[in-house]
């Protein structure tokens, strides 16, 4: 005869029903959280804007290129950069807490004059030049990813809120690079600002896809500009890449020329050395101030971005006056130590009699009076 099945005991069978919810809580936990990564990787070229693409000189087999043939693979044969970011021995991150300032009042001037540059943090800064505002690279969120479960993460704070900001007049993007556009960072400023976003070819496809108006998205190939009250922005070569999924070079990449009647700003956007900056020194300088990405480098990708001494030479190259490092101390990128991008620049610009500011996220740099050098980096390293 067969004995009778047992029946699980009642706390058992409890145990599986709240573990199965807790799984199915978790997962939809997890989808909510990565609701918006499909939404984050951004559009695609079509219709006009392909074709506009594919009248660029930049464009050809359905990518963009560079001005030379420089390599852009993330790679160095007998190198495991993967066990060396696991691994590695260099110090990344800050030992104590980043120091951030809240911008003080503007100091009095002559508007026509006006040139202050206040850096918020990795390539973030704000132009104040003869009147007007210009935003450049906005990231305002926790990691620069599609995620925000995974990549890399802020190791400092936004010194101010992104509705803080003042009444803008143009926001700049250099390229489509998770650690330049941001789509959190986007929205914020659709609700808070008016400003046009000026952009390199095909990056509006990805504002477009994320509601930004069409007359609110200026798409510039290399050395096209645009005219915004008294300015006039020029988008101007760089030798990088981008992208935010599989495909690759989809979108421009560029630097920016910012001018107005009497002064003149430079940014590199994220770049390699080459030898197009004296080509844009020759035609748009001198200027007053270069913003300059100094970090993230490794000998693994040396076409795409500069060393820090390959960034003064290519400041000398474009008739620059100050030098205001940007591109270093809010994410974790690269290989190096976090604090050396800053200590080369220091020495290489000793050397080579650059003037040089490096302030503190948050902090106003008034060109024509740049605060001292004081090393503040090295106290935190």
């Amino acid at each position: 005869m067969r004995a009778p099945a047992e029946r699980p005991e009642p706390d058992r069978a409890l145990g599986r029903r709240l573990g199965g919810l807790a799984g199915v809580a978790a997962l939809a936990g997890l989808a909510w959280i990565a609701r918006d990564v499909p939404l984050a990787l951004g559009g695609r070229l079509t219709g006009a804007r392909a074709e506009r693409a594919a009248r660029s000189p930049q464009f050809r087999d359905g990518t963009f290129h560079n001005p030379t043939g420089a390599r852009s693979t993330l790679a160095e044969p007998g190198r495991n950069l993967l066990w060396e970011l696991l691994f590695g021995k260099q110090k990344r991150r800050p030992g104590a807490p980043v120091p951030l300032l809240r911008p003080a009042a503007a100091p009095a001037a002559d508007a026509s004059r006006e040139l202050n540059v206040i850096w918020y943090g990795h390539a973030s800064a704000l132009i104040e030049i003869e009147g007007h505002r210009v935003l450049l690279d906005p990231v305002w969120s926790d990691r620069c990813s599609p995620s925000a479960l995974v990549g890399p993460r802020r190791l400092h704070e936004p010194p101010v809120r992104l509705d803080e900001l003042p009444a803008l007049d143009a926001i700049l993007i250099s390229h489509d690079h998770y650690d330049h556009l941001d789509l959190p960072t986007v929205r914020g400023l659709l609700a808070h600002q008016s400003a046009p976003f000026v952009v390199p070819l095909g990056v509006g496809a990805h504002l477009d896809r994320w509601g930004v108006p069409p007359e609110r998205i200026v798409e510039l190939d290399w050395s096209e500009s645009h005219r915004v009250g008294g300015l006039t922005l020029t988008a101007t070569a760089a030798q990088h890449f981008s992208g935010r999924g599989l495909r690759r070079d989809g979108t421009l990449w560029s630097s920016w020329v910012i001018a107005g009647a009497h002064r003149r700003v430079f940014y590199t956007g994220d770049s390699g050395y080459f030898a197009g900056y004296s080509a844009i020194g020759a035609e748009h300088g001198p200027f007053d101030v270069t913003l300059m990405q100094i970090g993230a480098y490794d000998r693994a990708w040396p076409s795409i971005h500069m060393y820090p001494e390959e960034a003064v030479t290519a400041h000398l190259d474009l008739r620059g006056g100050l030098f205001i490092p940007v591109h270093w101390a809010t994410f974790n990128l690269a290989l190096h130590d976090w604090a050396e991008p800053v200590d080369r620049l220091w020495a290489e610009a000793k050397a080579r009699d650059v003037r040089i500011a490096v302030p503190r996220p948050g902090e106003r740099v008034v060109v024509d009076d740049p605060p001292p050098v004081d090393g503040w980096w090295q106290s935190v390293a």
